[in-house]
């Protein structure tokens, strides 16, 4: 089901972390954990994630103040799932508000935590294998390895072409650069490279990429890109 999804897990007790870690590898998820909100932000500052798992009380920022700097400083859209023995009313509320997605009580069952996870990845869409993916006025076709623009096929480099699909497969997810230049090019390198820059302002203008489109991609200091969709406040009620 995980299909090599990569999960980032926040949990300062080390035996609990472990029985987690273990269900969810054995059930193929590639897993990283944390044991203080201070690594796990400085993680997800440098590499990406499909999925984040944050416990509550930590050492030094409760889980919510992590989460509120992963959805807010940040701009972190993936799913959130907060595994937790806090169980009153009020912060399974609070820990909604502030942008989890879905919120389970310690002790868990196995089947449980698999089941909300496996809701958590399709109501993301991180599952989405189908040949062909319509975003607005543009159609990635992907029997025919092609991008249309208003069902016209583009001319794009192969390299331009794999990194249209990470961004259209994965319409509001941040991506570093770094994942990028691993994921498309081969490269893993904390060197500073305008490689990534020179192919997406190329595939802005051979897809034309622009607010007239409906879409734009965005660029995010310091870290990297993001297909998101316009929204036209004239049609907001």
């Amino acid at each position: 089901m995980s299909q090599d999804l990569k999960l980032l897990y926040l949990e300062d007790d080390q035996t609990q972390a472990d029985a987690l870690l273990a269900i969810l590898q054995d059930s193929g998820y590639e897993c990283t954990h944390c044991q203080n909100a201070e690594s796990f932000l400085e993680v997800l500052k440098t590499d990406d994630f499909d999925l984040l798992i944050l416990d509550w009380e930590l050492p030094d920022m409760s889980g919510i103040e992590a989460l509120e700097r992963v959805r807010s400083f940040m701009d972190w859209r993936g799913p959130v799932l907060f595994v937790t023995n806090r169980d009153a009313e009020q912060d399974i509320v609070a820990a909604l508000e502030k942008g989890a997605d879905d919120y389970m009580i310690k002790p868990f069952r196995r089947s449980e935590l698999l089941a909300r996870l496996s809701a958590l990845v399709r109501r993301a869409g991180l599952l989405d294998d189908n040949d062909q993916v319509e975003v607005g006025p543009f159609t990635v076709d992907q029997q025919h390895r092609r991008i249309l623009v208003d069902g016209e096929p583009a001319t794009l480099t192969t390299k331009e072409y794999e990194l249209a699909i990470i961004l259209f497969k994965n319409v509001g997810r941040l991506f570093s650069r770094k994942y990028l230049l691993k994921h498309i090019w081969g490269i893993e390198s904390e060197i500073s490279t305008r490689t990534v820059d020179a192919h997406v302002s190329s595939l802005r203008r051979k897809l034309n990429i622009r607010a007239e489109s409906g879409y734009r991609i965005k660029t995010v200091y310091q870290h990297g890109y993001r297909l998101e969709e316009l929204i036209d406040t004239d049609a907001v009620v």
